[in-house]
């Protein structure tokens, strides 16, 4: 925060923490979570994403190595700031969060294995029971983190409810604007996005990878990437056994799609805009919603179209 060019961290951030190394487990990014509680396999990511991760990853961590080392010898000649939050000795306080971090892991692992078979309808939608069940727990664990968290480690943090509250006005509109894009893209083949929907087969009915990955991506990079994923696996068969064996490159070209351009832009993932509004508030002078794509489509949308035809092609 005393560098006169930091907006590029953030950016990076966004585009490797925020999404590109949340590809190897279900826990590390929503849509593949999804895939979780649909049956694929824990670990199933790990061993059939890795090599993408490590390529898409490393090119864009090799690019941002270079433009931090061209803005780095730009600083030397700029006018020095002065240090906000000058450094000081490492210390890790609130240690009884800790637990209660692995609790909401352990909420949402529950949420996969149990499986009750009780669901209501609320307004004609399902809500499984072990869902609900999840989502009492994590809140119960944030309200007892809110009351045992001593004021002023969330200070010295710099939390407030403002990115939050940012973020849930936004993902509350474009969860209600995706619905009939989400039940055109169901429509299938008898939907008004049939020519779109048709692009991921072949004549001879055998899925296309590179065009699952890349429909995938683009309507991720908008309409969210967990109902994404979610719409395309159910396109791909819905058979978590299937697209986990014979049908394996699939289901990786749709997981690399969802989570890799989830970072495509602010609205793609959750965690992007929660974190372009932290930076924002800390400030970060941020580029804006087209400011931001005009970063990933230099840097990330070329080494998509590599790792698409290395690994889906």
């Amino acid at each position: 925060d005393n560098r006169p060019f930091n907006a590029h961290v953030v950016i990076f951030f966004i585009f490797l923490v925020s999404n590109i190394g949340g590809s190897l487990t279900p826990l590390g990014d929503p849509p593949l979570f999804v895939g979780f509680l649909r049956g694929v396999d824990f670990f199933w990511t790990t061993t059939n994403l890795w090599r993408e991760t490590l390529f898409v990853g490393g090119v864009v961590l090799g690019v941002f190595l270079v433009i931090d080392i061209i803005l780095h010898r730009r600083e030397a000649g700029a006018p020095k700031i002065k240090d906000p939050t000058p450094d000081t000795k490492v210390r890790l306080r609130g240690l009884a969060n800790l637990p209660l971090l692995a609790g909401v892991i352990g909420a949402i692992l529950l949420s996969a294995a149990w499986k009750p078979g009780v669901s209501f309808s609320v307004f004609g939608v399902s809500l499984e029971l072990q869902n609900l069940v999840r989502d009492a727990m994590i809140l119960a664990l944030a309200l007892v983190s809110l009351v045992i968290s001593r004021k002023e480690y969330r200070e010295a943090n710099g939390f407030n409810w403002g990115p939050i509250a940012e973020v849930a006005k936004l993902f509350a509109g474009i969860f209600i604007c995706i619905v009939p894009v989400i039940a055109i893209l169901r429509a299938g083949h008898e939907g008004a996005l049939a020519p779109l929907v048709s692009l991921v087969s072949s004549s001879s009915g055998q899925p296309n990878d590179l065009a699952y990955f890349w429909l995938t991506g683009a309507l991720s990079s908008f309409l969210d990437n967990a109902p994404t994923y979610l719409v395309f696996f159910e396109l791909a068969g819905g058979d978590p056994r299937h697209l986990m064996t014979e049908f394996a490159s699939t289901l990786a070209a749709i997981s690399a799609g969802a989570v890799f351009m989830g970072a495509n832009t602010y609205i793609g993932n959750a965690p992007n805009f929660m974190v372009y509004a932290i930076a924002r508030h800390r400030g970060v002078k941020m580029p804006g919603f087209f400011g931001y794509m005009a970063w990933s489509g230099l840097v990330l949308i070329p080494t998509f179209l590599v790792a698409g035809f290395l690994f889906f092609g």
